[in-house]
C-alpha cells in the first residue's frame, strides 16, 4: 500500500468528504477520488461508502484508517526526531583520537561542545593511526583526529581532510640543563647532547634524524621511551634531551623545561577527518566548528 494514499484516506475521513480533503490539500476532488480508488484496488475491497453529503468508512476502511493514523503518528515522530538531531537536541557523535591530542586539545573541545549541546552523546576512542583510519572507513567513528608530516602527507579519496593547526616541534631539557633558561635554541647547539627518543619507527624520531642531519650531526641515543611522559621523566633526571610536539608536552612532568627551536625543525599537522558526505551530519559540523575554535585559541 502506498503510504501517501493512506495519509490521504485519513484526511478524507477526518474531514468527512472528498471535496473538503481536496480543498485542504489543494488538490482537485477528482484527483483525491482517483487516489482513493487506487488504494481500494491495492486493498482489494471498498474503503468508503459514498453519500450525497459526504463519505463514511466501510468496515475495511475503518480498520485501515486506524492503522494509517498510527503510521501518521510514527511519521510525525520520526520527523520530530530528525529535526531534533538537526537542531542538536539529540544524537550521538563518535570521535577517534590519538594520545597526545586526547590529553590536550580534545578535552577542551569536548567540554566546549557539551556546554553548547548537552543532549548530544559523545563517545571517544583512542587508537593508533592505522586503526583510526580503519574505524572511520568502517563507520565505527564519525570524526577522527589524525596527524601528518610534510614528507608523508595523509590523503584518502574517500575521506575529507581539514588542516586544524600546526603542532610545532619543541625541545625538552631538564630544569638544570645549561640551556634551560633560553627561550629558543638552534639544533646545531645540541650536537654533543645525548637524546631521549621514541621507538625507532616513531615519527618524532624521524624528525630528529632529518633535522640533525640538516644541522650536520648524528644524534647519540641514550634511551628509547614508550610514550612522551616517560621521555619527559628521563629528560628530567638528566638522561638526555628530547624532541616532542607541543601538544605532547602540554601536561609536563616536574623538572623539565620546554624550549622553542629555531631553524625550521618540521612541525606536524593536526587533522580532522570525516567520511566524504554530500551533506555533513549536524553533529559532525558542530564538532568541527568547536575544534577550530579551540585550535585557534591554542595557536
Amino acid at each position: 500500500m502506498d503510504v501517501r494514499r493512506l495519509m490521504l484516506l485519513v484526511e478524507v475521513l477526518d474531514r468527512g468528504s472528498i471535496s473538503a480533503a481536496a480543498e485542504a490539500l489543494q488538490y482537485t476532488p477528482s484527483a483525491v477520488s482517483q487516489q482513493v480508488k487506487r488504494l481500494e484496488y491495492e486493498v482489494g475491497q471498498p474503503l468508503l461508502s459514498r453519500f450525497p453529503r459526504g463519505v463514511r468508512a466501510t468496515d475495511a476502511g475503518l480498520v485501515l484508517y486506524r492503522h494509517a493514523c498510527r503510521i501518521r503518528d510514527q511519521l510525525q515522530a520520526a520527523q520530530a526526531d530528525v529535526d531534533a538531531v538537526a537542531g542538536l537536541r539529540q544524537g550521538h557523535l563518535r570521535i577517534g583520537t590519538f594520545p597526545t591530542v586526547g590529553s590536550s586539545l580534545l578535552p577542551l573541545a569536548v567540554r566546549a561542545f557539551k556546554e553548547k549541546h548537552p543532549d548530544v552523546r559523545l563517545t571517544v576512542h583512542s587508537a593508533r593511526f592505522d586503526d583510526l583510519v580503519q574505524r572511520l572507513h568502517a563507520g565505527s567513528d564519525d570524526v577522527t583526529l589524525l596527524w601528518d608530516y610534510e614528507w608523508n602527507r595523509f590523503r584518502d579519496d574517500e575521506l575529507d581532510v581539514v588542516h586544524l593547526l600546526d603542532d610545532a616541534t619543541m625541545l625538552v631539557v631538564s630544569a638544570d640543563h645549561r640551556l634551560a633558561r633560553r627561550r629558543r635554541v638552534r639544533l646545531a647547539e645540541l650536537s654533543e647532547e645525548e637524546w631521549v627518543v621514541r621507538e625507532a619507527d616513531h615519527p618524532v624520531t624521524e624528525v630528529l634524524d632529518r633535522s640533525a642531519r640538516a644541522a650536520g650531526f648524528s644524534p647519540r641515543i641514550s634511551f628509547r621511551a614508550n610514550d612522551y611522559q616517560e621521555a619527559q621523566s628521563m629528560v628530567g633526571v638528566g638522561l638526555g634531551v628530547a624532541l616532542a610536539p607541543r601538544l605532547a608536552v602540554v601536561n609536563r612532568v616536574p623538572g623539565v623545561r620546554v624550549l622553542s627551536l629555531a631553524g625550521g625543525v618540521p612541525a606536524r599537522r593536526i587533522l580532522v577527518v570525516t567520511r566524504r558526505h554530500a551533506i555533513a551530519a549536524p553533529t559532525e559540523a558542530a564538532m568541527l566548528s568547536t575544534l577550530r575554535e579551540v585550535a585557534d585559541d591554542l595557536a
